[in-house]
């Protein structure tokens, strides 16, 4: 079993409720309905109270309520199901632990889960663009980083004869990864994709195509 967090209270994702200091896993409810399709109760102040000492019970029939509204939320924002419904079990781990903070004078409960919903919906969406981002500037890094060694002296020699034989000394999966790259401009990535082959193999196929093709048109670095 994990480790408790610092907080000390069990994890209850989905529907992980706290028995005797340990934990007790219950059969996830999906998201999107609550318990017999029965409506969520309009106030729940008094369930959020007990929650807040620790109430089993209280947790389960405040998911049972919240659950589909904060799936909803999240999804609008998200759009992908299955990272939704990740998104939506972190937000019912979030209101259990942070119970205690609840103040009915801010809010209904309601509108607190559903602010917290909005806010990790929205930092899930900014943090799969910034992982986006991140590995596009990578991979734009390691294309060009591979070939500026060698791109200045090569490139005006790309259809000469010399260039033609040193290609053919390449093993086949090397001439075709530094030939995609040369004529079209692709990146590793895109390479492998339009290979169909491993992004780790076409990476070291490259460079070792790169070294044979220099030493063999005798360009110095």
């Amino acid at each position: 079993m994990d480790a408790p967090p610092p907080d000390g209270r069990p994890r209850p994702p989905l529907r992980l409720l706290p028995t005797g200091g340990a934990v007790q896993v219950n059969q996830p409810l999906p998201f999107g309905a609550g318990r017999n399709g029965r409506a969520a109760p309009s106030d729940l102040t008094e369930t959020m109270g007990k929650v807040a000492r620790g109430d089993k019970q209280a947790f389960s029939a405040l998911y049972d309520a919240l659950a589909p509204l904060v799936f909803g939320i999240v999804l609008k924002v998200v759009r992908d199901r299955a990272q939704s419904e990740e998104v939506a079990q972190e937000v019912m781990i979030d209101l259990w632990r942070q119970a205690a903070r609840y103040r009915p004078d801010a809010g209904s409960v309601q509108t607190w889960a559903a602010t917290i919903a909005h806010r990790r919906a929205v930092d899930r969406v900014r943090s799969a663009q910034a992982a986006a981002d991140r590995e596009h500037a990578q991979a734009a890094r390691e294309h060009t980083t591979a070939f500026d060694e060698v791109a200045e002296q090569v490139e005006t020699r790309l259809e000469s004869e010399q260039v033609r034989r040193c290609l053919r000394g390449l093993t086949e999966l090397q001439r075709q990864a530094v030939t995609l790259a040369y004529y079209q401009g692709l990146t590793y990535r895109e390479v492998a994709e339009a290979l169909r082959t491993p992004l780790p193999t076409i990476k070291t196929r490259m460079r070792d195509g790169l070294i044979r093709l220099r030493d063999c048109m005798g360009v110095t670095t």
